[in-house]
C-alpha cells in the first residue's frame, strides 16, 4: 500500500496562491493550476488500467498529480476508517454497499458534482456518492471445465472439487453481489443452503475477486466469479483465456446483479477541491465516452449513448448480458441488514 504525509498547510497555500493568481471562481482549473498537488484515490480493483490513463489526462489538463491505491471493496472503506484520525485519500471508488458504508460512517462529504443526466438510484444525498462505471455480476469459466458450467446447480457438482472459488462477501464487492443475488432468486434460508453446498467445492476465502482471474486463466481454478467489466478488460488487455457466463436457475432464466463501480469525496480530503474536480471530469461527456471501448463497462451518463464502442466481433457488456435479467437492489435496505446477512453466511458457511 502507498502512503504519504499530510500537508494540508501546503495544500492550502498553493489552492490560495491559484485562486488569486487565476482570479477565477469555483472549482475550474487552468492547466498547471494544481501543479504540487497530489490526490490519492482508494479504488476497488478493476478499473486500474482505466483510471490510469485518465488520471494522466487529468494531470496533463490541470498539474494535479494522481496516485491510485487499489484493494477489495470492504477493504479500501475500512483503510479509510483506519485513517480517520490521519486521513490519506482523497476519492474512493467502491461498489455496494461499502459507499454506502462509507457514507453512513462520515467518512464521505458532498461532492458538489453535477448529476444531471444519471437517472441511477446509486446517486446519494447531496452527491455524497455518484457511480461513475456501471457494471454487472458474471462468471469465469477456464477452457478445461468441460462441459462447461450452465447453471447454478452445475457449480454443485464434484467435478469442480478444489477447482472453484468466490470472492468472499463482506470483504469483496463481487462476493457480497454474489450473495445478494442468490438471497433474490431463493430467498435467504435457501440461498444459505446453496452456499453451505458449495463449501464443498469452494477452496477457501478471497478477500479480492481481481485475484481469481489469474488462476482461472492458469488452470489452478476451473470456475469463479467476477465482473463484466474487470473480465472483459482482462480478456481484452491482458489476453487472459476464459469465458463470462451468468448461471441459470431450474427454468432457464439468467439474472444477474447492477453493481457499478461509485465514488465519493473523503470527508478528510487533504486536497477536496481538487478531489471535487477529479470527480467531475470522470463524470465529464469525454470520460464518459471512453468507459465503453476502454474499461468495458457501460457509461453512467444518459447523455452518452450506452452502445458497446469495441471493436466487431469482441464480447461487450451488451452482448453479454443480452437475455440476462439486471436486478437494481435497494442498496438503503441492503446495508439495514448487511450485518446480519453476513453473519448468518459465516455461521452457515463456516468462513
Amino acid at each position: 500500500m502507498l502512503h504519504r504525509p499530510r500537508r494540508r498547510t501546503l495544500l492550502a497555500l498553493i489552492a490560495s496562491l491559484a485562486l488569486l493568481a487565476t482570479a477565477c471562481g469555483g472549482r475550474t482549473m487552468d492547466s498547471g493550476a494544481g501543479a504540487g498537488t497530489t490526490l490519492t484515490v482508494y479504488s476497488a480493483s478493476g478499473l486500474g488500467a482505466w483510471l490510469g490513463s485518465q488520471f494522466d489526462r487529468f494531470t496533463a489538463d490541470t498539474g494535479v498529480k494522481v496516485e491510485l491505491v487499489e484493494g477489495g471493496s470492504g477493504e479500501v472503506v475500512s483503510r479509510l476508517e483506519q485513517e480517520r484520525a490521519d486521513p490519506r485519500a482523497d476519492l474512493v471508488i467502491t461498489l455496494p454497499p461499502f459507499i454506502q458504508k462509507a457514507a453512513q460512517s462520515g467518512l464521505l462529504q458532498p461532492s458538489d458534482a453535477d448529476v444531471t443526466g444519471i437517472t441511477s438510484q446509486l446517486v446519494g444525498p447531496a452527491a455524497i456518492y455518484v457511480p461513475i462505471v456501471d457494471n454487472a455480476l458474471c462468471f469465469i469459466a477456464n477452457p478445461g471445465a468441460d462441459p462447461a458450467p450452465a447453471s447454478w446447480d452445475d457449480l454443485l457438482s464434484p467435478r469442480f472439487e478444489g477447482k472453484l472459488q468466490y470472492s468472499t462477501p463482506g470483504q469483496a464487492g463481487d462476493g457480497t453481489a454474489m450473495l445478494l443475488l442468490l438471497q433474490h432468486l431463493m430467498g435467504k434460508p435457501r440461498a444459505l443452503e446453496y452456499l453451505t453446498a458449495l463449501h464443498a467445492n469452494d477452496i477457501g476465502p478471497a478477500p479480492s475477486t481481481s485475484q481469481l482471474q489469474p488462476k482461472v486463466n492458469s488452470g489452478e481454478l476451473l470456475i469463479a466469479n467476477g465482473d463484466v467489466q474487470m473480465n472483459l478488460a482482462a480478456i481484452n488487455n491482458d489476453g487472459f483465456d476464459f469465458s463470462i457466463f451468468f448461471p441459470a436457475m431450474p427454468d432457464g432464466s439468467r439474472t444477474t446483479i447492477s453493481i457499478p463501480y461509485v465514488a465519493g469525496v473523503t470527508a478528510g480530503s487533504p486536497a477536496p477541491d481538487a478531489a471535487k474536480d477529479l470527480l467531475a471530469f470522470l463524470l465529464s461527456d469525454d470520460v464518459q465516452k471512453t468507459v465503453g471501448p476502454e474499461a468495458f463497462g457501460i457509461p453512467v451518463l444518459d447523455s452518452v449513448a450506452r452502445e458497446d464502442a469495441i471493436d466487431p466481433g469482441t464480447p461487450s457488456p451488451a452482448s453479454l448480458l443480452d437475455g440476462v435479467e439486471v436486478w437494481e437492489p435497494n442498496w438503503t435496505a441492503v446495508l439495514g441488514d448487511f450485518d446480519y446477512d453476513l453473519a448468518a453466511y459465516r455461521r452457515a458457511t463456516g468462513e
